[in-house]
């Protein structure tokens, strides 16, 4: 404490010094009195009390201290906004000063003087300046524009201050030129559709006049504007390119990349068989081969936008192969980035030097890149078909190293030569089996449990080396039990009598011991095949593969057209659209290259196109990860096709027809699981239809209605979060039709409408049975009911928790997702009454470890009036007795999907604790049945 206090007082015996120097009458004492200010600003001290005593000396005609005074005010005017407008009249005054250097520092400071109290006041000085008759003081004035329009749009365009900037672009310097677009540019991108920059034949020709002249930074504004002019016809693109390519020998490589940016866009619209376009397509090469001469982090921004470059026109590198070869003193980001584009300017012409040096790489010490560089040239095989022979014997000289992670990776891309090539290069397998024993890479195991299955035939020992891999498969990744599945179903199918015992072992570890729920489908999915029909399994399982592509990781190419518009910016480095990483509320703008000669395709106008019957559809939005889960990514928000369930199954599951597995499903599941009790009601035997029932084995129906429970709206979609659309809702259950309700609330300010929305996969497949009725817009500040009627046929997928329901909402201005829960009650069906024998035999045929038991809290109910409440939610009483002055209900319920929940329910006069106990062959249900109990008793 003693500490800061003395240091408070040197602080304020040195502001007291500096006051008294900076008032002082000496020129000289006074300018070093404002460069200590500056220098103790600099370091972080605050200086703000001299504010008055600093706004003193902008009074001189020194430009030296003019300069440093304005650095003062400019640092401290936003928190001393009322001391800030003592320095008007001086502002006001050097705008008109005979030393245009004072002139545009005042106007510079001006724009930079972010107080909204003051923009009122610049606005004469800055109009006197746009049109000053020194140049420098116009550029100075033209970029202030910009500054005051972030701070006061309104201001800027009621002052006509846009006009003139428009006008500065016909001025006769061309930095002017070069700064009024730099400010037209930024205003347009925060406001995306206004017509800012008119692009005209005459504007672009004094733009291009500019160019020659401009410095480096004045050059890359200009082109970057051209970038954004659609010519009228191939003629004006030439022309234009021919006037642009002088720039691809500047020394400054952000020139040089915004110049290329220019051709790659222009050459869409000239014609492939004009003499122009290959002398391009030469011109081009030597400015990308110059740029990868500089260091390392240019390199790395050159070879990424080489890599675009190179995925749109590979015939302009075509020739540069050796360039991309790596040095050893390359780091390793720049060293996979060449190895990258060497793939993909691999061809039959140079693909023996490419294998050379790939084989060379796989000897480095470096992991990463060994690892891409055995890749590589598993990519080469598949690319270049001449090569695939060389690349698998480079391969298997590579496997004879004994190199851990070589081996790994090599088995990995042998995998794919093998889908590329099928029953060519099988001769090799007797080799990868030898290294079974040192694969522990999760991809490399998966990669040889495929290839093992696939050509079980050729191996004796199939049998054996999977049954390796199943001693530990509960510690294996996901990946590697779901190829071990489907490797030993495909060995079953090929050798069924040595191999029944291994297969069902199989299955029961993927569905009755697993608790992953893609391998538990994929196995009961198998399960049925094999135990239905063989010959379908046959067809499903062992049906031909398609080839795999040559490039399976080019970027798709709507994305692909729109990073060529960005070439030379952030998202050319990342390869990824500026929307997935530009926060805020500035409009992004998605670009497309013009259509390309010839094609017939409007470079004016999108609707052409899809007026003459061509239309394309617009790239699908996707949420950032950890949004919701990945099948939302796809949706297809557009009304359903068909409101009513699907039809009917043809038949039922004929156990008995040709079952491979010889005791059918049944045995392989245990008593407990396939049959049902002889006296199960009939709904129990229905053929299976869909949703969970695949899983259990279940079916059922609907009877006579009631009414249930409906809980009160809750808001599933806060405004916040939706560009203020707010949703809240709830589920009802009428006359055996589920609903969900909702009403839709406008917070922004603008209309909404086309309203569309789609459910993820969820555990009981639940899905929209009509598209979402909104008929009028909805208005700023308005609501809207709506009801949508749901059915229980859609795609299932287990979610957790149970009951949870995945969301999609589209309108006008975007997709939102958010995610509710439904009470489980919703889905219990009219006919859930069982009769009391069936009852009986029913609980006791369900095993006692599915039993769950919970406690109901503080519920002042007798019995009569618990029953008759569930009642009302489709929970039915089979019976009723009364034991030691205890009410015990025996109670059932159905839901949708066929699975029947049983329950006890214990209720003790004057005792407000009930307990309950639940019964289901599906376990999993308990929790939710057991929430939705408290819930209906207790409100």
């Amino acid at each position: 404490m003693m500490c800061d206090f003395l240091f408070s007082l040197v602080c304020t015996g040195e502001i007291f010094e500096l006051k008294a120097e900076l008032n002082s009458d000496k020129k000289e004492k006074k300018k070093e009195a404002v460069k200590k200010v500056i220098a103790s600003m600099t370091v972080g001290k605050d200086v703000s009390a001299l504010f008055p005593d600093v706004v003193n000396c902008m009074q001189t005609d020194n430009l030296e201290l003019k300069k440093l005074v304005y650095l003062y005010l400019m640092n401290y005017a936003k928190s001393q906004p009322d001391m800030a407008i003592m320095a008007v009249n001086t502002f006001v005054k050097d705008c008109e000063d005979p030393n245009p250097l004072i002139r545009a520092l005042a106007v510079r400071t001006m724009g930079c003087i972010r107080v909204d109290k003051i923009t009122e006041y610049l606005c004469e000085p800055l109009r006197k300046c746009l049109k000053d008759e020194d140049p420098y003081v116009r550029k100075t004035a033209a970029v202030c524009v910009a500054k005051l329009h972030d701070i006061n749009a309104q201001l800027v365009e009621d002052q006509g201050f846009l006009d003139t900037l428009k006008d500065l672009i016909s001025d006769s310097n061309p930095m002017v030129v070069a700064n009024a677009v730099a400010a037209l540019s930024e205003i347009a991108e925060s406001h995306p559709n206004s017509n800012l920059l008119d692009l005209n034949p005459q504007t672009i020709n004094k733009l291009l006049t500019a160019l020659n002249e401009c410095t480096e930074w004045g050059q890359i504004f200009i082109l970057d504007c051209l970038a954004n002019y659609t010519p009228r016809d191939d003629r004006e693109s030439q022309s234009i390119c021919e006037r642009v390519t002088p720039r691809l020998s500047h020394a400054n490589s952000a020139v040089v990349l915004s110049a290329v940016k220019v051709l790659m866009k222009f050459m869409e619209m000239l014609p492939k068989d004009l003499d122009y376009y290959g002398t391009l397509l030469k011109k081009l090469a030597p400015p990308l081969v110059t740029l990868l001469s500089a260091e390392p982090e240019l390199q790395y921004v050159a070879l990424r936008n080489i890599n675009l470059i190179v995925q749109r026109r590979p015939e302009i590198l075509k020739h540069e192969m050796k360039v991309f070869f790596v040095k050893y003193n390359d780091p390793i980001y720049v060293k996979l980035e060449k190895l990258d584009i060497m793939i993909r300017l691999a061809s039959q012409a140079n693909i023996a030097q490419v294998l050379a040096e790939l084989k060379e790489y796989a000897t480095e010490v470096d992991v990463d890149f060994v690892r891409k560089a055995v890749r590589a040239i598993g990519r080469c095989a598949i690319k270049v078909e001449q090569s695939a022979e060389r690349c698998v014997s480079t391969l298997l000289d590579l496997i004879q190293t004994k190199v851990n992670y070589v081996v790994q990776e090599a088995i990995v891309v042998i995998k794919d030569i093998f889908r590329k090539y099928p029953n060519k290069y099988e001769s090799v397998i007797a080799t990868l089996c030898e290294n079974l024993d040192s694969l522990d890479e999760p991809e490399a195991r998966a990669a040889m449990i495929w290839i093992v299955g696939e050509y079980a035939e050729r191996i004796d020992n199939a049998d054996e080396l999977l049954e390796s891999f199943l001693e530990g498969f509960h510690d294996e990744s996901t990946q590697v039990q779901l190829q071990l599945l489907t490797a030993i179903v495909k060995l079953f199918l090929k050798k069924p009598t040595e191999t029944q015992e291994l297969v069902q072992q199989v299955l029961s570890l993927a569905t009755q011991d697993s608790d992953n729920p893609d391998l538990r489908d994929r196995g009961y999915i198998y399960w049925r095949l094999l135990s239905t029909d063989p010959v379908a399994a046959k067809e499903v399982v062992l049906a031909e593969k398609p080839l795999i592509s040559e490039e399976t990781d080019l970027i798709e190419p709507t994305l692909l057209e729109e990073l060529i518009c960005h070439i030379g910016t952030l998202a050319s480095v990342y390869h990824k659209p500026p929307s997935a990483f530009v926060e805020g509320s500035r409009g992004v703008q998605h670009k497309r290259l013009p259509g390309s000669a010839g094609s017939g395709e409007s470079v004016e106008s999108p609707d052409t196109g899809s007026a003459a019957g061509v239309s394309e559809a617009p790239p699908a939005v996707i949420p950032s990860q950890g949004d919701l889960l990945g099948d939302l990514l796809n949706l297809d928000l557009t009304p359903p096709t068909t409101t009513g369930p699907p039809p009917p199954a043809s038949s039922g599951m004929q156990m008995g027809a040709m079952d491979l597995l010889g005791g059918g499903l049944d045995s392989l599941m245990g008593t407990g699981f396939g049959a049902p009790p002889a006296a199960m009601p009939a709904s129990f035997n229905v053929p299976v239809s869909g949703g969970l029932d695949d899983l259990f084995d279940l079916g059922g129906g609907v009877g006579m209605p009631m009414g249930v429970f409906n809980p009160p709206k809750t808001v599933w979609l806060p405004a916040m979060k939706a560009k203020g659309l707010e949703i809240s809702g709830t589920f009802v259950r009428r006359a055996g039709v589920i609903q969900m309700e909702m009403t839709l609330t406008n917070k922004a300010m603008s209309v909404m409408t086309d309203f569309a929305i789609q459910f993820n996969r969820n555990s009981f497949g639940l899905a929209p049975a009509g598209p979402l009725q909104v008929l009028t817009p909805l208005s700023p500040n308005q609501s809207i009911e709506a009801a949508l009627p749901l059915s229980t046929v859609g795609p299932v997928m287990k979610m957790e928790p149970l009951n949870n329901l995945q969301v999609a909402v589209k309108n006008n201005i975007d997709v939102f997702y958010f995610s509710c829960q439904y009470p489980i009650s919703m889905l219990f069906a009219e006919d859930g009454k069982m009769e009391r024998q069936v009852f009986l035999a029913t609980w006791k045929d369900i095993p006692n470890d599915n039993e769950s038991q919970f406690q109901i809290k503080d519920c002042h109910l007798n019995s009569d009036a618990a029953s008759n409440k569930l009642q009302g939610s489709n929970i039915f009483t089979i019976a009723k007795r009364t034991v030691e002055g205890q009410d015990m209900l025996y109670q059932s319920m159905k839901l949708t999907n066929g699975i029947w929940v049983l329950a006890e329910l214990r209720v003790q006069a004057g005792n407000p604790n009930y307990t309950i106990s639940l019964k289901c062959r599906a376990p999993e249900v308990s929790q939710c049945v057991f929430q939705n109990y408290e819930m209906v008793l207790k409100n």
